[in-house]
């Protein structure tokens, strides 16, 4: 028989959406309020993998990734969800998002995205928040699944997933990375 137990704390990552750059620096402020200290933070790329949110945010979106320095419950995912959803909301511009916010929280084993739309692979958590399995470590790498979107899939983010991987060890056991 299995015995029940918390699971050890994640790494928060937070990748997000936008194409203004004071939105970019009123959301990065909102993350830290929430979140605390980031302990990484991407240069802002391209995004050219779909025009999905182009009639709602307008073209030329760049994507970037932050990662926090505290780490969080797994449990919390739906609460961040919900928090990032508010801050999306402060910055709707003619009742239009200016950001797409996509929490997630990464163990060792695994990143986990909360999305608030329902699919055959994600699994309902509370609030009208499911978790979506992105990606899973195996053979030295995290390596993307079936339904794991494009840019998550792109070897830049792999590897940075990678070097947060490392610090979260060092967080959970002291292990410095090698």
């Amino acid at each position: 028989m299995s015995q029940p137990g918390e699971p050890r704390p994640a790494k928060l990552v937070i990748r997000f959406l936008f194409s203004d750059y004071e939105v970019q620096l009123s959301v990065l402020e909102a993350l830290v309020s929430d979140f605390g200290p980031m302990d990484f933070l991407s240069a802002p790329g391209n995004f050219p993998h779909t025009t999905y949110y182009d009639d709602e945010m307008g073209s030329g979106l760049r994507r970037q990734t932050a990662a926090f320095v505290d780490l969080v419950a797994q449990g919390a995912l739906p609460d961040i969800k919900l928090r990032t959803n508010e801050i999306e909301a402060r910055h709707l511009k003619n009742g239009k998002r200016q950001v797409n916010i996509d929490p997630g929280i990464l163990s060792e084993e695994r990143l986990v995205l909360a999305t608030g739309k329902n699919f055959i692979h994600r699994i309902y958590l509370r609030e009208g928040i499911y978790a979506d399995l992105t990606l899973v470590y195996g053979k030295g790498a995290y390596r993307p699944l079936p339904w794991t979107y494009p840019d998550y899939r792109e070897p830049e983010f792999l590897h940075q997933l990678e070097v947060m991987r490392k610090k979260l060890r060092f967080q959970h056991d002291g292990i410095f990375p090698r």
